[in-house]
């Protein structure tokens, strides 16, 4: 059974390439869908690979309905360029469904919107404070979508957090990011990254579940009601014979939490990420490989290499390589350097491709699968 499972739309890094689109990807878990990125062209990619899910067997849905968080991991507009147009199109579907849209910023925006005022004008062109306000401007509001949507922005490293009010141009201070209306099973956790503007990962972490009640044996041992209430809830029951049932021993075994981690741009070995422990899935960026290291240091990217390099730092069981540069011409290549990198580590790597599945099992086991002419394929 999936419990977590990443939809992912967009492979390429700055520019689209012939093969990859800039990033965008979904992830579906028992409470909910949301969106990490939007590049552009997202809706159309988007589209397709619902075509594709539908026709399969069973048919799996990913209606834009479900969606009730857009997590953007830096301002960048390979990253961002494809929301407005998107919110827009929901709008003439006819969205109902509260959306919460959040994002990074910087300690200083923070404080001057706070304070009610402008963007300063040392933030980076790309600050996402402006093209929310921007895209508010363009009718991007709650009222001119005709559905709520609430925009967070936030200091990921001292954790403060803002609610921008399109209508007055104003904010508010939250105690807590929020999370989405209805969320109880996953929680949404931002991690700071490093890179040439604001930026963050975002974990999708699964509460512990606990083991199914075995209903059956509670049957055949002819236990009352309140027998099988008390032990569901987790009390030893003692019989009139002074037998004593243990709960532990009418309940299968309990699902761990998870954790799944999509880093964004950042270089390698951000401090949100290495100060985790116990990753299940890390989706790391690798632009580069190492013969352009240099390239990865100075624009603050990083290359298979250093992805691996963060994913054993923080204990990941499974690592994703992806946001190849367009001189990249198979991520083959990428992963050549990876695999030699985590040589004698129990760490498994694997590439993505545009359209690709990586699902994270109940058990913890992960699978990556591809798209092709005969659906996806392991």
């Amino acid at each position: 059974m999936t419990r977590l499972e990443l939809h992912i739309l967009g492979t390429a890094s700055a520019r689209p390439a012939s093969q990859r689109q800039v990033s965008g990807s979904l992830i579906s878990c028992e409470d909910g869908l949301a969106v990490i990125d939007a590049g552009e062209g997202f809706q159309s990619r988007y589209a397709d690979h619902r075509k594709r899910l539908k026709s399969q067997t069973p048919p799996v849905s990913l209606r834009a309905a479900k969606i009730d968080a857009v997590c953007l991991t830096h301002g960048h507009l390979d990253h961002t360029w494809g929301l407005l147009p998107w919110l827009q199109t929901m709008a003439l579907d006819r969205r109902e469904k509260p959306l919460l849209i959040i994002g990074p910023t910087s300690s200083e925006t923070l404080e001057a919107l706070c304070a009610g005022l402008p963007v300063p004008p040392t933030a980076p062109p790309a600050e996402l404070a402006r093209q929310m306000q921007s895209w508010h401007s363009l009718g991007a509001t709650s009222e001119g979508l005709g559905y709520k949507v609430r925009w967070i922005l936030g200091d990921t490293v001292a954790d403060k957090w803002i609610e921008l009010n399109p209508e007055t141009g104003g904010s508010s201070s939250l105690d807590a990011m929020p999370q989405p209306e209805g969320w109880k099973q996953v929680k949404i956790v931002p991690l700071a990254t490093t890179h040439t503007v604001p930026s963050c990962a975002w974990m999708f972490e699964s509460k512990e579940k606990s083991g199914k009640f075995n209903r059956l044996k509670a049957a055949e041992l002819r236990l009352s009601k309140e027998q099988q209430t008390e032990l569901g809830q987790g009390r030893d029951v003692t019989l009139d014979n002074g037998e004593v049932l243990l709960a532990s021993s009418f309940r299968s075994e309990s699902i761990r939490p998870h954790r799944f981690v999509i880093s964004g741009d950042t270089a390698e070995q951000a401090p949100g990420l290495i100060d985790l422990e116990g990753v299940d899935v890390l989706v790391h960026e690798a632009t580069f490989l190492e013969d352009t290291k240099d390239h990865a240091t100075e624009h603050l990217h990083s290359t298979a290499t250093g992805a691996v390099r963060t994913a054993l730092a923080c204990g990941a069981r499974h690592l994703v390589l992806t946001h190849f540069s367009a001189r990249i011409k198979d991520g083959n290549m990428s992963l050549s350097e990876a695999n030699k990198a985590g040589e004698g580590s129990p760490l498994s790597i694997t590439f993505a491709n545009d359209g690709d599945r990586v699902h994270l099992h109940t058990n913890g086991h992960v699978t990556h699968r591809s798209w092709s002419q005969n659906g996806w394929t392991a």
